[in-house]
């Protein structure tokens, strides 16, 4: 018998809500924040900003080739999202690291730059380790990044 045409409409869930997820795949998810925290902390403890260290560090630049390399396998789980997310903080973070270097060095003749310029590497350090924090704990929580 077919349901009647005022019935409502379920939701259909997104492909990342339902498919099974492969627990090798969340282990190596978790390694890869446990890269990116491992530069994020380089950073913190070196001479280094931290945004440095997360961009131009082995440990992230390992994070990341991983993820792109890994990708298609988290395809329509809810690690995808984390993949997304996590890729998307890294160029992101170098997209502000230019822009803070290039402030830097273009703003230093008038002494402003070199103000301006770490300032804005001091936030892209805090917003990468806000990102690496709330999306492992999302992922410790079995739930997927906002896209």
């Amino acid at each position: 018998m077919s349901e009647p045409l005022n019935a409502p409409v379920s939701a259909v869930p997104a492909p990342a809500a339902g498919a099974p997820v492969d627990p090798g795949l969340i282990r190596l998810t978790h390694i890869i924040y446990a890269l990116h925290s491992a530069a994020i902390v380089i950073g913190v403890l070196g001479s280094a900003f931290v945004v440095g260290a997360f961009l131009f560090g082995i440990p992230s630049i390992i994070a990341v080739i991983i993820n792109y390399a890994k990708r298609s396998a988290v395809r329509g789980t809810f690690l995808e999202s984390h993949f997304r997310w996590q890729i998307r903080t890294f160029w992101f973070a170098l997209l502000w690291a230019f822009a803070g270097f290039g402030l830097w060095l273009g703003l230093a003749l008038v002494l402003i730059g070199f103000v301006i310029g770490p300032a804005v590497l001091a936030l892209t350090g805090l917003w990468v380790i806000y990102r690496i924090v709330r999306g492992w704990l999302a992922l410790n929580e079995g739930r997927a990044l906002p896209v």
